[in-house]
Formats: C-alpha cells, structure tokens, sequence
C-alpha cells in the first residue's frame, strides 16, 4: 500500500469513528471468519486479535487480486537473498542497485519490477513462461497548470458521468465496426491513433469485433508486433517477446501498460529465460537452477507469479452459510452469485469488485461507483422498508450463472489460461469468473432488478433485529 493512500486510511478510520453505531478498527486486522445468525439476521465476524463485529450486513470489499500465489518450486524456502511476492514488496522500499535480480513471471507486477530494475541492476534475470503482450501508457508529456485546471473544471464532469455509458467504464469506447468494414489503410491510422493516445485505448477503444473475431484479432496481434519488434533489436529476444506465431488471441491475457519495457531487453545486462524450453528445477541458496544445470546467482528475487484473482479473497476467510458451508467449499462445486454482488445461502452479505461481476472487464472506480450505489440503495430501500434480511433466491442466481457462462463464450476470452477464468491457479475449478457483456448491460440488469423491488431476491421483515444506522 502506497505510503500516502496508508495515511489517508489512518485519517479516515479515526474520523469515522466518531459516527454514531460506527466501530473503528485498527489496520491490519484480518478477518478470519464469519457465520450469519437466522435468528437475529446478523452476521458474526471475527478477527486474528480476537476483536468481533455483529453487523446487520457484510459487505466483502476484498478486491479481486489480494491473494498472491507463490510457485511450488522445491527449495524455496532455502534462498538467502531477499525474497519478495511483488503484492508483498517492502513498504520502506528494498535496495536493488548493483544487485543480481531474478523475477519470475513477467504479468503486470513484472513488467513493472523489469522496468525499475532493469536500468540499476547489475545483472537481471527474467524467467519467463508466456510474453505479455504490453502496451505502451504515452503518458510521459507534462500538462501545463493551465490545461490541468480546465481539465478539472470543464473536462472532469463530463468524463465522469461519460464512464457509466462505455463497454470498459472509460471516456472512450470501441468503436461500432469490425475491423475488417475498414479499408487497410484507414485500419492502419486507426491503429496508429490508438496506439499513440496510450494506455488501454488500444484494446478498450478499438474495433468491437477483436475479442470476437480470430481473423480480426490477428490484424491487432500484427500491428502489436511490428511495434514491439522496432524496439527490440536482438533476434533472439525478438522471438521470445513478440513470437510471429500468435500464442494466444490478443487480450485473451489480461493487457498490462509499460513505458521502457521493451528496451530492457536490449541491455547486456539482462538475461531471458525461457521456461518453456528451460524449466526452473530448483531453488538453492544461491540463486534459480534451471533445467540446463545452470544456477542463476541472485541477491534478490522477485515473485511475480500472479494471484488467486476475483475468488481468493473472498475464499481465504471462513465465511459460513446458513447450512454452515464455507463459501470455498461451495464455490469448489462451481461458482455461482447473483448479479456478482449476492451469493445465495449468505444472507445480508454483499460482493462489490468481486466474482461474476465486470471487475476484471472494467475500469475499477467506475465498477466500484455503480455497484457501492446500488448497495447503498439497496440498504436504504430495505430500512425504509423495514427489512431485515435480503438474500438471493436460487433460480435467479443459476440465471446469473448461466449469463454469464453465455457470454463468455461468444468470444476469444476462454482460448488462454489466465485468471479470467482461475486456470492460473493449480486445482482451481477452470470457469468464467467475469461478467463480459460490458458495463451498460451490466448497469441495466442490477438497475432492473432494483425497480422490481429487488426481483431475485428473497426479502424478510423486521422481527427481532436491532435497529442499525440511517442510510436515507
């Protein structure tokens, strides 16, 4: 956590806690375990200190990427360097200059740690499983004062309520033409705009057939490649990083931004593994060994080898339904909400930013925004209705489940493995774990559930439930 975002949460803690029927809680407090009472419609949550909560409801804001993976390689817990899950970094920040770096995997975290590391390392060693087919985030140019504030006083409004209405929950939005409606040449200038405008403008606001059609998709993974390959001026790196063969469809893989990344790999000082033909065997305390006999000797070594992504935070803690089954038992079965903010059997307990929903799809405030205003409301319309408890119904959420299994399919998505669909974790259920029909649709059918009164949802009145706070 950044230092600045960690003294803002200190601040806010303490000021909230002066709110009537608000209990404060120190940081860094893991919840281990909660169960739901049917008798009082109240959840009982406890803590690693020993401290508990029995709130009315349980709203599970644990992200969708806070469960890191470590890889199962023998004799790793045997390296005497510093080792470090890239989510897991060092606060007050590590030292690597001159240092001999290794970072296994190259997602988004590794991108970040080759870039920081690759220009003060003495040696860096990159051992890499599947290229990341990054783009470049243009976001170097300075803005003057003068354009900052007519940014926020004219641009800002009208950005922020243009979110709500795009497929990503960006100002910008694909484009209603297939790639191939374009003349070669206006689909190369189009390429070239987005490309230059950085950052995600080239997937999110290009054509809105490339996560559909194959033949579409390689025109994408083509233009990708001739870029990559102008920066990069080693063949063998260039084979590595940008393979002519395509390795999976373009955005299959969840796209990650970079600025130097590429130029990396034109230092002498930096090494590519590739563990498709060179496996890691070991670690010693020395360093990696590979499957040649070679052992890399590091000083420090990063793990960016990803996350039990949109499930793992949820499952870690031992939430128990109404039957007393935990919901990682339940959802080893198959996963399954409703609206990807319900689980049916969990009363009271909402999941924004998690499973089912556009988390992985969407630009996070944006999805964060719509779904903590539709809980807000839904607990409002629940007091002034002197409800106590809410929960899914079973057929709504196979509904859901089902949804979401259609549209996933309808695309190139399922052709990698990635955490879109958990089959970068080991023994997880491989399934779509990510609504993808865009953040308008997604909008319209939790608004549409809400104006019925919330249909799908099975809504008890008050009995024996203390009243809790005032949301109107």
């Amino acid at each position: 956590m950044e230092p600045s975002f960690l003294r803002f949460v200190v601040a806010y803690n303490e000021r909230t806690a002066t709110f009537p029927g608000v209990v404060a809680y120190t940081i860094d407090t893991r919840v281990t375990s909660a169960s739901f009472d049917t008798i009082t419609n109240r959840w009982s949550v406890f803590t690693e200190t020993g401290a508990t909560a029995n709130p009315q409801f349980l709203i599970l804001c644990t992200g969708f990427a806070t469960t890191p993976l470590f890889p199962d390689i023998p004799g790793l817990d045997t390296f005497q360097g510093a080792m470090h899950h890239t989510s897991l970094w060092p606060q007050a920040g590590l030292d690597i200059a001159g240092k001999r770096i290794g970072v296994i995997g190259t997602g988004a975290s590794g991108v970040q740690v080759i870039q920081a590391a690759g220009p003060v390392a003495s040696h860096l060693t990159i051992f890499q499983r599947t290229p990341n087919l990054a783009v470049p985030m243009m976001n170097e140019r300075p803005l003057s004062a003068a354009t900052l504030t007519r940014m926020k006083e004219e641009m800002y409004p009208i950005v922020f309520k243009r979110r709500q209405q795009t497929f990503g929950g960006f100002q910008f939005d694909r484009i209603p033409r297939g790639v191939f409606d374009m003349s070669p040449e206006e689909r190369y200038l189009l390429f070239d705009d987005l490309w230059f405008k950085g950052g995600l403008c080239f997937i999110h606001g290009s054509c809105n057939d490339i996560l559909i059609d194959e033949k579409a998709n390689a025109e994408v993974y083509a233009f990708w490649r001739k870029r990559v390959l102008k920066r990069v001026r080693d063949p063998g790196m260039q084979h590595k990083l940008a393979p002519e063969k395509q390795l999976h469809p373009f955005g299959a893989k969840r796209i990650s931004l970079e600025t130097s990344y590429y130029e990396v790999f034109n230092q002498p000082n930096v090494t590519l593994v590739d563990l498709n033909e060179n496996p890691i065997v070991e670690v010693t305390p020395k360093g990696l060994k590979t499957q040649d006999g070679i052992v890399h000797e590091l000083d420090v070594l990063a793990l960016a080898t990803g996350f039990d992504a949109m499930t793992g935070g949820i499952t870690r803690i031992d939430i128990k339904n109404t039957d007393g089954i935990t919901i990682g038992d339940m959802w080893k079965r198959e996963l399954s909400t409703y609206l990807g903010l319900t689980v049916t059997g969990y009363p009271n307990m909402f999941t924004p930013f998690g499973p089912q929903g556009p988390a992985a799809f969407c630009n996070g405030p944006t999805c964060a925004e719509i779904q903590g205003d539709w809980i807000v409301n839904c607990l409002t319309y629940l007091r002034r209705h002197d409800y106590t408890r809410i929960e899914a119904t079973q057929e709504a959420s196979a509904a859901w489940v089902q949804r979401v299994a259609d549209i996933f399919s309808k695309g190139l998505l399922g052709r990698a493995k990635s955490f879109y669909t958990g089959a970068n974790v080991p023994g997880k259920r491989v399934e779509p774990l990510n609504f993808t029909g865009g953040l308008p649709l997604y909008n319209t059918l939790i608004q549409e559930s809400a104006r019925g009164g919330y249909t799908g949802f099975r809504l008890t009145s008050a009995t024996t439930a203390e009243p809790g706070l005032d949301f109107s």
